[in-house]
Parts: structure tokens; C-alpha cells; sequence
């Protein structure tokens, strides 16, 4: 399981080009593209190495030897030996997003996951590779040092206890290292039912995703995406926000979020007091032409006050659009 997003086509590549024909293992990736985004991906990863690449289909089996590439807008997942495809809420923003294909390759092989996380923003693919990790999997990271951005690799670190590090140069040994590696799956009848993943990849399939409220505690937030109340969960140390419907935040991805909606909700209501403005400047100049100063007067003041509200508003909004740009530079 590969996740990638910012930054993480050049090291997918690399380490892609790196890997046998014959690998024992089917290699599935996530990496973050927008819904109208075209069919290039799996081209490229195709070129990439010697090992075929293709997009996903939904209940295609998987085939040892291949790479199966998350499409645009829709989820991935393993069931068993099969992708699933979802269309359910959006998780960290994102979808496909990490996540969901983590979580499900964990619930459904256990040892049998390796999770590797390249470069990236925000945090998509830590509560994943918390998961991975706790169901007996093993999580590669790429080295932060040598991500263009490191976000993504440096909280998957965090949220694990055993992640290694590794160079972009040795990433393809290291997963032929693990692949290799035997490991033994535990009994069915012994192994941890692990019901909310269960009910959780079930919803995801089946469009009734519901969150469990009784085991999450209520955050005094709303949730960016629908507006409804967040319910904050805590697996190892991966933070999770979690809304009625299924929307899913990892802590930084949620800060981003929310301050995305603040600039929105702040330039929106300079456009309102802006029309406001000149509403009211109208309606003075129609009581002046009527001969009502009184009327004039009290509308040129309101367009006025309309006019030092936005310019403060402004202020603020472009400073935090400043502040973001700063990030972007330094990342």
C-alpha cells in the first residue's frame, strides 16, 4: 500500500522502477487527485518500471505482480483478495484518500500489509498506518529529509512505534526485504474482531457510513465539510475527527480546513458589505435628486460604515492569505 501526494511522483517512480516483475505482492496506490482528474497516473506508473499498472476496477481480484492505482473521486479498498470501490465521504478532504485503503488491507491481512507513505501535505495516512501497525503490518516512511514535503511521511512517523525511515534510494529494497519476509496470519477464531473497522469499511461500501458517537468524544467543533458536529477518537497516537456522516479529519488537515472556510466566510462578507456600499450610496443620491438631505445623509453614512468594514476585513483576510503563502515557501 503506497500513499502519496505532494511531491510523491518523483519517489513513487524511483522506487517503482526499482521493483521485480516477479514480486510476490500486489502493490496499491493512493495519491491525492482531483475529481476531474484525468487517466495519466496509471500511464505514468506503467512507464515507471517493469511491473504493469493500471487503474483500479471495482471487484477486480488482485494479482500478484501488479500495481492498481486508486481512480479519481473514489475511494480504494481491499476486501479479502478484491478491490472495492467507494464514493463515501471524503476523508482528510480527500478523495481517494489513504486512509480507507490502509484500513481496509490491515483489517483484511493483518501481517500480510506493508504501508508506505512518500511525500506529502497535511496527514492523510497516519490514522492508516496506525492501523496497519496494529494489526501486526509493518509501515515504511520516506525519510523527511529527503521529501519535498514532509508532512505526510513525518506524521505517519508519529502516530506508529515502529515505522522505519528510509532514503527515497532504498525504499524499493526495503520493501523487496519485507515482501519477502514470512509472516503468519492469525487464526480467525483467535484474532481480534475489531467490529467498529468492520462496521466502518462495511459503511464505506455500502453508503451508510455512520460514526460511533458512544466510543468518541464530542469536540465543540463542526465539521468544514457538512457543518455537523465532530466527534474526536484517539487509535495509538493518531487523532481523528470524525462527523455523523463519515466526513474524517486528521488534526493538521482540520486546522488547514478550517482556515480555508475562514478566508471563504471572510471574503465573502467583504463582497456582501462591498454591495451593500454601493446599494446604499445609490439610495443616498436618489434622496438627494428628491430633495431628502435627512435620508441622504443617514444612507451615505451606512455606505460608508459598509465601506471601513470591509477595508478592515480585508486586512485581516489578506494577511492570513500572506501567512499561507509564507508556509507554502517554506515547506
Amino acid at each position: 500500500m503506497v500513499a502519496a501526494s505532494a511531491g510523491g511522483l518523483q519517489p513513487l517512480c524511483a522506487m517503482l522502477s526499482q521493483l521485480p516483475a516477479g514480486l510476490p505482492a500486489a502493490v496499491l496506490v493512493v495519491m491525492h487527485v482531483p475529481a476531474t482528474g484525468g487517466s495519466s497516473l496509471p500511464r505514468i506508473l506503467d512507464r515507471a518500471g517493469p511491473l504493469p499498472a493500471a487503474a483500479a476496477v471495482n471487484g477486480e481480484r488482485l494479482r500478484l505482480g501488479r500495481v492498481y492505482v486508486a481512480p479519481p473521486d473514489k475511494h480504494m479498498l481491499v476486501v479479502k483478495d478484491t478491490v472495492r470501490l467507494s464514493r463515501g465521504p471524503r476523508q482528510n478532504g480527500v478523495r481517494p484518500a489513504a486512509d480507507p485503503l490502509f484500513r481496509s488491507a490491515a483489517l483484511h491481512a493483518g501481517p500480510r500489509v506493508i504501508g508506505v507513505v512518500l511525500s506529502g501535505t497535511m496527514d492523510d495516512a497516519a490514522l492508516g498506518s496506525a492501523t496497519v501497525e496494529r494489526r501486526g503490518g509493518r509501515v515504511i516512511v520516506q525519510d523527511p529529509d529527503d521529501a519535498d514535503y514532509d508532512s505526510m511521511p513525518c506524521s505517519a512517523f508519529s502516530a506508529t512505534e515502529h515505522a522505519e525511515i528510509v532514503p527515497t534510494w532504498r525504499l524499493a529494497k526495503q520493501l523487496i526485504r519485507l515482501v519477502m519476509e514470512e509472516v503468519d496470519m492469525p487464526l480467525a477464531d483467535t484474532s481480534d474482531p475489531d467490529e467498529e473497522l468492520v462496521s466502518e469499511i462495511g459503511g464505506l461500501l455500502t453508503g451508510t457510513l455512520k460514526t460511533n458517537t458512544e466510543s468518541r468524544t464530542h469536540s465543540e467543533f463542526t465539521c468544514p465539510e457538512c457543518g455537523g458536529p465532530l466527534y474526536r477518537a484517539t487509535e495509538e497516537h493518531a487523532e481523528t475527527y470524525d462527523c455523523l456522516v463519515g466526513h474524517r479529519w486528521a488534526p493538521e488537515t482540520l486546522f488547514e480546513e478550517q482556515s480555508a472556510a475562514l478566508e471563504r466566510a471572510l471574503w465573502l462578507a467583504i463582497r456582501s458589505l462591498e454591495e451593500r456600499g454601493r446599494l446604499t450610496t445609490r439610495l443616498a443620491e436618489a434622496a438627494r435628486g428628491r430633495g431628502h438631505a435627512a435620508s441622504a445623509e443617514q444612507f451615505a453614512q451606512a455606505a460608508a460604515e459598509a465601506q471601513d468594514s470591509a477595508d478592515a476585513i480585508r486586512s485581516v483576510a489578506s494577511g492570513m492569505t500572506a501567512e499561507v503563502a509564507a508556509k507554502s515557501q517554506q515547506a
